[in-house]
This record gives C-alpha cells, structure tokens and sequence, in this order.
C-alpha cells in the first residue's frame, strides 16, 4: 500500500513536470515565432482545424483530398502576394520547362493580372492574337467562357496555351467601348523573330539622312544575335544613327537584355542591379562587350507596352546617357522572379527581387519616363499597330470591323495617311543631333592651330 501510494506521488510529480516543461515550451516557442500577434503554431492549428472542418462538413467533401485542399491553399496564398507569384502543379512546372527549351503551342499574347483583371500587355509579332487584332490594354474577361477575374497570369497563360490547331475562344473588352466581344484563334507554334525593320521585314533599309531604324518585338533566346545581324547590315549602308522601337515590347530573357546593351555601352560599365532580402538575389550585371561597342546616337521609343526586359535597356542606356527615350511612360513590370522546385515535381515561382538601373532607379510600379514626351491617342496607337499586321492596307477592313463603328473611320484616315508622330520625332531629334556634330567637327578643324613649317 505504501509502494503504490510512492508510485502515484512520483508519477504524479512527473506528469506535473512535464505539464510545466510543455507549456513552458510552447510559451517559448511563441515568443521566438514573434509572440502572439504572429503566431507560426497558432495560426497552423487554424489552418489544420479548417481543413478538417472543410473535409467533414461541405458538400462535396467526400471528393475533396488533402492534396486537392493544400494545393488549393498554396495558390490562394502565393496569388495574394503580388501578380507574378504563383504555386505551379508538377504538370504546370513541366510545361514552363517545356517552354524554355523550345517553341509551345498558343495565341501569342502577354498578359497581366492587374486590378483584378486579366489585361493584355502586347500581342506578340506574327501571332493569332495579332493577327486577330488584339492590342495593348485591352482586357479579357473570359477565356473558353470561363470568366478571368480571380485568375492569376500562370492560369491565364495555360489557358491560353495549348496543341497548335485548336482554337480558344476569348472575351474581350476594349477601352473606350461598351460591349465586349468574342474571338475565336486558333492556336499555333509560336516561333517568330524578334528585330524587324520599318516594313516589318528583315531587309534593314538606311535612307539618305543614314539613320537606321530596328523594332524588337520581345527579347527571346536569339534576340542579341539578330539585332547584331541588322546593325552589321545597316553599316554596310552608312548608317551613323538608330531608331530602336520598344513600343509594345512585353519583355523576356535578362541574359539578352544586357547582350543587348552591350552593343551600346563600354566594358565593365553596370548595365542592371538586383535587390532582394536573400544575399543570393542581390546581383550586379555588367557589360563584357565581347563584339563592336556602337558609339553613333540612338532613340528608343516606348510606351505603356514596354516592359519587363524592355524597360531595363531602356532604363540602362537612358542612365548612361546613350539614347534619348521618345514616348510616352513605360509599364512598370520590373520585379525577378526565381523558380524554386519541390519534393513532389511541382514549384513555386517566387518574386525575389527587384531591378535597378545603373543610377539605382527601381523600374517596378514605376516605369520608365522618356526623355521627350510624345502622347499618342488610342486610335494613333492602334493605326500603328494596323499598319504593322501582315497584309497591311489590303486587310485594313477585317481589322477594322473589332472597333466600334464610330471610331472605325478615324482609324481608317490614321492609317491611310501612315504617320507615327512617336518615330517623326525621334527621327528629327537624331538629324538635329548629326547636323551639330557635322557642324562641331567643321569647326574644330577650322579653329585648329596652323601647321610650323
């Protein structure tokens, strides 16, 4: 009787014991998680408690896995940070992979999640979205009828994608008018070049003032490599100035970006910065300047379609004082995000860090703001981009029944009297900058001491 008696007060004292040790822990815990405002434990046991309560009591929870609910939460989580962050399933992951080793099967359109909408960046070159019409700014509201407001861009981007042949039917609200409307595309390997010259061709004329012009669509893997190819021909003609056309470029790969600047700017100037909160996202790119450095004037042109890549080699030589930008305010997409897989073959595409140009100017939510300012109205923007589509004037009144009756004969004239108020001035800006150079170097040589015999 008096073991067992012993026994109990010692099993006792240890249950005491350890009651004491775990909720010393635990208050422990919580005050390195940061006390009980942010509470790492707590707010698990929330989510645990309501992804029970979701199994057990809706519906259709008997159809619903904890796979299917824990995913579900990532997306929800990873869409709330910003719009280019997303949670991306093993099928989604390998697609992207898929995507930056080769062509893919889609519409051609770079879009964004912005103000809860799904809004077109650019149509890209020589794409159905193109083709069809579809410009800057307009907002698609469903995709196969499915509407788009809570999806987010990776979402948006494997709807749109898929087998070249099949068709995908967008909604599609333009600015400015009432009622959306349907387009049907039909779906094709996307494989374009990304410099094309004023005719939208590949043949880089120089006219009698020498001053070249080059439009790059986006920056893809050959990027650098062709516009090296357009300089190398436009010099074989003279030329001593550049027009470079950003205008409704979304963007794409930072390595051609500053290969791009390298062409302009001298060896081991700094071209772009990246800042994050890791040390692994602070970096710093400079230019190698492997090939020719150019040294003659250049104007780029942009817009509210410049973006991403565009806006950091606009923002670079702007910096370095290399070219005047022409144009109006840039989009603002200046933000890194790194791909980090995980155990079970999906990943998260995670937005790390931010870009700065050489002066530390951050691009993202801000843009870019020329140098010379050139407004253009809605209807001279979409006149030039008429004037870009395949079969220019002969398909003008296709492309003409996607606007609103009332604009389709302001559109017409634009681009029937084929001006571009945005290249009139950037072309008169690098005459004016020859002219004084011509007449700097004149007088140099008059001003130079005379020769002692």
């Amino acid at each position: 009787m008096r073991v067992s008696m012993k026994r109990r007060v010692v099993l006792g004292f240890y249950a005491l014991a350890l009651g004491l040790f775990l909720f010393s822990g635990a208050s422990v815990m919580r005050l390195l998680a940061g006390g009980e405002k942010d509470d790492a434990y707590q707010q698990l046991e929330l989510f645990a408690r309501v992804l029970e309560r979701v199994r057990r009591d809706h519906v259709d929870g008997e159809k619903l896995s904890y796979r299917d609910l824990v995913q579900g939460a990532l997306k929800g989580m990873l869409s709330t940070l910003d719009p280019h962050s997303e949670f991306m399933e093993a099928t989604k992951y390998e697609d992207l992979k898929q995507d930056t080793e080769g062509t893919y099967g889609g519409v051609g359109l770079q879009v964004q999640a912005k103000d809860g909408a799904l809004v077109v960046i650019s149509p890209m070159e020589d794409t159905p979205a193109f083709e069809a019409g579809i410009l800057p700014q307009d907002r698609i509201t469903k995709i196969d009828g499915k509407t788009t407001e809570r999806m987010n861009q990776g979402d948006a981007v494997v709807s749109l994608r898929g087998a070249s042949g099949t068709k995908v039917v967008l909604t599609v609200q333009r600015p400015g008018q009432s009622e959306p409307r349907d387009i049907t595309l039909t779906r094709a390997d996307i494989r374009v070049y990304s410099a094309k010259d004023i005719d939208n061709r590949r043949a880089f004329p120089v006219g009698a003032d020498k001053i070249g012009y080059v439009r790059l669509t986006q920056f893809a893997e050959h990027t650098a490599d062709e516009l090296e190819e357009a300089l190398k021909l436009m010099e074989s003609k003279g030329l001593e100035a550049l027009v470079l056309d950003l205008r409704g470029n979304p963007g794409g790969l930072l390595d051609q970006a500053v290969a791009v600047c390298e062409k302009f700017v001298e060896r081991n100037q700094l071209i772009v910065s990246t800042e994050g909160r890791s040390a692994s996202s602070n970096t710093r790119r400079v230019a190698l300047s492997r090939g020719k450095v150019r040294r003659f004037p250049v104007a780029i042109l942009v817009n509210g379609g410049s973006a991403s890549a565009a806006e950091i080699v606009s923002g670079c030589l702007q910096d370095l004082k290399r070219a005047v930008l022409v144009g109006e305010q840039t989009f603002g997409k200046g933000s890194v995000q790194s791909i980090l897989p995980l155990s079970d073959g999906s990943a998260l595409r995670l937005t790390t860090a931010k870009y700065y140009t050489p002066s530390h100017r951050v691009i993202h939510e801000k843009g870019l703001a020329p140098d010379i300012e050139v407004p253009m109205s809605e209807d001279e923007e979409a006149a030039v981009q008429l004037r870009r589509m395949p079969g220019g004037k002969t398909n003008l009144e296709d492309a003409l029944k996607g606007f609103d009756a009332a604009r389709r004969q302001a559109v017409r004239e634009l681009v029937q009297a084929d001006r571009d108020a945005q290249l009139e001035r950037a072309v008169d800006l690098l005459k004016g900058i020859g002219m004084f150079g011509k007449r700097a170097a004149a007088g140099s040589k008059t001003n130079a001491p005379a020769k002692v015999q």
